[in-house]
């Protein structure tokens, strides 16, 4: 008898369960149907109005970043100059000659969790500094214990698949740009840079090296961080538009 009952409650609790799981994949689906791509930078960049024969940039794409296609995202920013740039700026490919040089750096291109993304926004613009991966970011962020965290995450997350049948993922991709402006100050104008560098020498001490130099460039820099959410996203699916706001905002500064 007591098997009876105890196989009934187990029966009606995986029903539920079904249920439950299958509205909840359902309005996943529902909400997130439609491709969502986010771009914004960490701080703005404002460069000095120059006379149309200035107007030149060189651009400088990098990135340790295998799944990045730098050729593909170039094709996108020069575009975005030759159709959307109103104010006559162009990309040439003489740095000497250029009035602006824009280096471009992708940290990232990965999946990640909305929290992952903030955090990397607000970190902003880093001197060589890695960005964690996403996901450890979201559970740092989310829960002070991980292993609660993970422990419950790893229970929902299962009985999810289980219930659905791995149909229905909320997925979010994001990419990191570190973005570096340099813009050949006016004659006359000398523009000095103090720079402090804390090292590490040993266990027990560190050493801060200082310097200053002074050059006719000014510099600005800032940090692009673009999203791009729906149901079962694929990256190749979300690249393309995640380029062209990227470039979109690139092409903003000037």
């Amino acid at each position: 008898m007591c098997i009876k009952s105890s196989f009934a409650k187990i029966s009606s609790m995986l029903i539920i369960l079904s249920l439950l799981g299958g509205c909840a994949a359902t309005q996943v689906a529902l909400s997130k149907k439609d491709l969502d791509v986010q771009s914004r930078t960490s701080s703005a960049i404002f460069v000095d109005p120059v006379s149309p024969e200035k107007r030149t940039i060189y651009l400088d794409v990098k990135s340790g970043v295998m799944e990045f296609d730098r050729r593909e995202f170039k094709s996108f920013l020069k575009e975005q100059f030759m159709v959307m740039n109103d104010s006559g700026y162009k990309i040439i490919d003489d740095p000497e000659k250029a009035q602006f040089q824009m280096t471009v750096y992708i940290l990232n291109l990965e999946k990640t969790s909305p929290t992952a993304a903030e955090a990397a926004l607000n970190s902003g613009f880093s001197s060589g500094g890695a960005i964690m991966a996403g996901a450890a970011i979201g559970a740092m962020a989310n829960n002070s214990h991980p292993y609660n965290g993970a422990a419950a995450g790893g229970i929902i997350a299962g009985a999810a698949d289980l219930i659905a049948g791995s149909l229905v993922k909320d997925v979010t991709y994001m990419l990191v740009a570190d973005v570096q402006i340099k813009e050949k100050a006016r004659k006359g104008v000398l523009v000095r840079k103090d720079s402090k560098v804390d090292t590490k020498v040993s266990d027990s001490g560190s050493s801060r090296q200082t310097s200053s130099e002074v050059s006719n460039q000014k510099e600005y820099r800032t940090r692009v961080v673009t999203t791009a959410n729906q149901v079962n996203l694929k990256l190749e699916e979300a690249q393309p538009l995640m380029f062209k706001k990227t470039a979109y905002q690139l092409a903003g500064f000037f």
